[in-house]
């Protein structure tokens, strides 16, 4: 299967020089590039020429916590834990990428911290199902790091700590173990004005996991589902969408996230979500689409190819490389209308 899925992938590959993946964020937030179809580059502070009063400005206002664990085994050696969401077997346990993982063994515990991690089942995918101890946030204070991504192969920095969250995070019962990275870009001055231009902003919250990171699998495109993750719907949001789609008002979505939220979503409330968007998915509510340069042959790639029709958004990519374009979480943005 796994060449039959290389075949399936390839409309979404294309070539992106190591020299244009953005290792760090501009001096400036809404100073990054704006790539839009078929327009010259602007300055993503520009974003609020393409929104028109009356549209919907949707955000994910999740934390990012410090979900990279740094632990050791009883003979010394380092283990690095990374957290990505909360198992289903019990209480306080937690789905993890644990490295290195061959010569770990069910039942071991890792010093890490103020406390411990047991290592609770090995999944077949060899991904771990742990428990930390005394919990979460005692190791996340003590011995945590911020979960930059892996492609960046670097540690984090001070800067770091501010820069991969957004400013509009706000401490919830979700957090995420990855920035919703469209949202990177806007400050509290270019929200003040947009929503001063007449656009409602609103927001919602997706638990963001470092599964987002994961080669897509032929388990998932078969089955045509993704890891899954938890969001919440404020009902103040999920009226806004309503009465913006009955008034005939765009809904624009600020990242992949959020669309995602936005498409699982039935009512107010909290869900999970294991949504897979390709093309020839219909979209129910989202007209509009900022979002950051994304992996090749990745199921967000997919996801906007579906939005804004495969050959102009790959087009598109192909002229963002062409032309200096910063990818990946750290870089720049693109804004889609949906390709009806």
């Amino acid at each position: 299967m796994r060449d039959d899925l290389g075949e399936l992938l390839a409309p979404w590959d294309f070539e992106l020089p190591e020299t244009q993946i953005a290792k760090e964020p501009v001096a400036v937030r809404d100073q990054s590039q704006l790539y839009v179809l078929g327009e010259e580059p602007r300055t993503f502070v520009d974003v609020r020429s393409k929104l028109v009063p009356g549209d919907l400005l949707i955000l994910n206002d999740v934390t990012v916590f410090k979900a990279r664990l740094r632990a050791f085994r009883g003979s010394g050696g380092a283990v690095e834990v990374m957290i990505t969401s909360p198992a289903s077997r019990g209480h306080g346990s937690f789905h993890a990428f644990v490295r290195p993982g061959r010569r770990l063994h069910e039942g071991e515990r890792l010093r890490c911290g103020a406390g411990g991690i047991e290592l609770l089942t090995r999944e077949p995918d060899g991904t771990w199902i742990v428990r930390p101890e005394p919990d979460l946030d005692t190791l996340a204070d003590t011995a945590g790091e911020v979960p930059l991504p892996p492609y960046l192969d670097r540690a984090p920095t001070p800067e770091d700590v501010q820069r991969y969250q957004t400013v509009y995070a706000r401490q919830s019962g979700l957090r995420a173990s990855a920035a919703p990275t469209a949202g990177l870009h806007f400050t509290p001055d270019l929200l003040a004005r947009i929503e001063a231009d007449g656009v409602e902003v609103r927001k919602v919250t997706l638990e963001v996991g470092a599964g987002t990171f994961q080669p897509l699998d032929a388990s998932a495109w078969a089955s045509g589902k993704l890891h899954t993750e938890r969001y919440s719907v404020l009902g103040a949001t999920f009226d806004a969408v309503k009465a913006a789609r009955g008034q005939g008002r765009r809904v624009v979505a600020v990242g992949t996230t959020t669309l995602r939220v936005l498409e699982s979503m039935s009512g107010p409330g909290t869900g999970a979500t294991d949504l897979f968007i390709r093309p020839g998915y219909a979209f129910r509510f989202v007209d509009a689409l900022i979002t950051n340069f994304h992996l090749p042959r990745s199921s967000l790639l997919m996801l906007v190819t579906a939005f804004g029709g495969l050959e102009p958004v790959m087009a598109g990519y192909r002229d963002a490389v062409g032309r200096g374009f910063r990818f990946y979480s750290y870089g720049d943005a693109m804004w889609l209308v949906r390709k009806d």
